[in-house]
């Protein structure tokens, strides 16, 4: 588990973004994602001891392939410039309320958590939930241990107005205008070398597994 080669190969990569590179350094590529599947194997078992909905998932299936899907880009660029691992108990992806790791040199490594982009029906549900129990989400922000970490949600692509069927005054209506409920968390390249940094990456995502456990119940 080599962080900085991670970090290394991947600057490499961003600087050499095409075929004839990344076959030539095909081994180098491989010992660094060798060294991410390591610690998406002991990231699983970590957070496993403290969301067991997360047990039994296989580590192989929770990280994203380094190849771009350039069909309808114009950035045609091949190569991702980072590694990412999604855990939830569904697996990979977002569409249930989970945790993610990206690794990416510039100081653009991050920890993710929640539930991205859900479909309408989750939506409606989680809208509602805050709109009946938003106190209970208040509280979640203002825990301390998670309030270390995080202090709003991401709100990227966010409603100008209440959504239909709230009113403009509703005290949360800042979440309720929300499309994606996630909080992210970014690292320096020096914070990724640390030596503790996945214990520390273990510990503020233990401490937000209250936000994970209100959008559950609220799309159970």
């Amino acid at each position: 588990m080599d962080f900085e080669l991670m970090l290394r190969f991947l600057k490499s990569l961003a600087k050499n973004n095409d075929r004839d590179w990344f076959d030539k350094n095909k081994a180098k590529y491989l010992e660094a994602k060798a060294s991410f599947d390591e610690v998406v194997v002991k990231l699983l078992n970590n957070l496993t001891a403290f969301d067991s909905s997360l047990a039994g998932l296989d580590p192989k299936k929770l990280t994203f392939r380094i190849y771009r899907d350039v069909r309808f880009s114009k950035d045609k660029r091949p190569y991702k410039t980072n590694f990412g691992a999604s855990f939830s108990s569904a697996g990979k992806g977002m569409g249930t309320p989970g945790y993610y790791l990206q690794i990416e040199p510039g100081n653009k490594s991050f920890v993710a958590v929640g539930m991205f982009m859900p479909e309408v029906d989750n939506l409606s549900k989680i809208r509602q939930e805050i709109d009946y129990n938003g106190d209970k989400l208040t509280k979640v922000f203002k825990e301390k241990k998670f309030k270390a970490h995080f202090d709003q949600f991401w709100d990227e692509g966010a409603l100008k107005k209440a959504p239909k069927g709230y009113p403009a005054d509703h005290p949360h209506v800042k979440w309720l205008k929300l499309k994606s409920y996630i909080v992210t968390k970014e690292f320096k390249d020096s914070e990724v070398t640390d030596k503790k940094f996945l214990k520390n990456v273990v510990d503020i995502l233990k401490s937000s597994k209250p936000l994970n456990d209100f959008l559950k119940e609220a799309i159970a």
